[in-house]
């Protein structure tokens, strides 16, 4: 994945208050949040080994 070009909104101060970015890079910045957020969500569900997988397929 290449790097993102982003623009900043700056205050009076000089401050980065917001970002803009390209479509495209958003969508990549969204896919790679995507997965740590359900592992994190299913994180407490009971885990399966791996010879009860193979005899539920």
């Amino acid at each position: 994945m290449g790097a993102v070009k982003e623009l900043y909104i700056v205050d009076e101060h000089g401050e980065r208050v917001a970002v803009i970015l390209p479509l495209d890079g958003y969508g990549r910045l969204r896919e790679d949040l995507h997965d740590p957020a359900v592992v994190a969500e299913r994180r407490q569900e009971p885990t399966v080994t791996f010879e009860e997988l193979k005899k539920r397929f």
